[in-house]
């Protein structure tokens, strides 16, 4: 193995065109981590944020964007692999925190899963992120349950494809808003009963319109901001908000009063910072429970754009322009 590797960088905060492709030094993999061969890459909004200055990485973690990951084991704790099932040659994606846009990334074993049957690498790539956080955030935060009613404010999101698909699995009814016609018809052909324009529709009056007055059980927000306030209201009565970005901003006012007598619960948690240990628990349960739906077909990936990880800039444009539905992806060729 070369002892230097290509890797994408951020070499100042700004616009996209400050991703280079640059050369680093191959890492390596310690106690309990592997080190991969990267073949694909995923693209994430927290990737966008972190080149804008605007998210540093966990102490620890690569200064090198990108959090997750599918390609080839190439070493490891082989303890710990041993401990999973993994071995040197199996392919496998991963959750990272950080340096996923490189040729090489060390990644904790426990968060590592094995692509499923039947998928390609870029298949393979665009599900850690976006699995791991609706996993962590909807069915664990959330509690999402059989017969409840979802909201997913942004359901064109990479996010939002992998949050309606896992709604519909477990038996709920999906309810998502999204910003053009084409894209709420995107997300009706994906599995969602209901999709609400928001520039041309008011989602809360929507919501309670499709559910007879009751409002929905679980909101998973990208949004926050004003957001809040209107999605209380929205809310069935023990209702769950979940707040997992704050693209309309940190700042958030809502009737406190609605909050006591609907017995309302405002949450929210970032998946970056967490520990090995309750990500392996995320790894466990999609595994047992996610995976087996991946290969049967029930649920998919949804790929909108592939692009050579020299083209990092284009892919980070194509996402801040919100005109696709579904995953971005990086791929290492030779």
């Amino acid at each position: 193995m070369t002892s230097n590797m290509r890797a994408v960088e951020i070499t100042e905060f700004g616009s996209p065109e400050v991703l280079q492709l640059g050369a680093r030094p191959v890492p390596k993999a310690g106690q309990g981590e592997l080190l991969i061969r990267v073949l694909a890459s995923g693209v994430n909004r927290p990737d966008v944020i972190q080149r804008k200055g605007h998210y540093a990485p966990p102490p620890g973690a690569s200064d090198i964007p990108g959090l997750e990951v599918a390609g080839v084991v190439e070493s490891g704790d082989e303890q710990a692999m041993a401990r999973v099932g993994i071995k040197v040659g199996d392919r496998v994606c991963a959750l990272v925190a950080g340096g996923g846009y490189a040729e090489l990334c060390v990644a904790p074993v426990e968060q590592c899963l094995p692509v499923p049957k039947g998928f390609s690498d870029i298949e393979a790539a665009s599900l850690p992120e976006t699995f791991y956080t609706v996993w962590s955030n909807v069915f664990d935060r959330g509690r999402l349950q059989a017969g409840e009613v979802l909201l997913i404010q942004g359901g064109s999101s990479g996010i939002g494809v992998t949050a309606i698909q896992l709604g519909k699995a477990f038996g709920a009814t999906v309810i998502v808003t999204a910003g053009t016609d084409k894209k709420c018809q995107d997300c009706l052909e994906l599995g969602a009963d209901h999709a609400i324009n928001y520039k041309t529709q008011d989602f809360v009056a929507e919501v309670k319109r499709i559910t007879d007055g009751k409002g929905a059980d679980v909101v998973l927000d990208m949004v926050a901001g004003d957001y809040v306030a209107r999605e209380a209201e929205c809310l069935a009565e023990d209702g769950r908000i979940v707040i997992i970005a704050v693209q309309g901003g940190v700042q958030s006012g809502f009737n406190a009063g609605l909050v006591l007598r609907r017995r309302l619960t405002i949450t929210g948690s970032t998946l970056r910072p967490r520990p090995v240990e309750f990500k392996a628990a995320i790894a466990r349960a999609l595994h047992e429970r996610v995976w087996p739906l991946l290969e049967s077909g029930k649920v998919r990936p949804i790929i909108h754009s592939v692009f050579p990880a020299a083209d990092a800039a284009k892919a980070h444009a194509l996402m801040e322009s919100n005109q696709h539905t579904g995953k971005i992806i990086l791929t290492w060729g030779s």
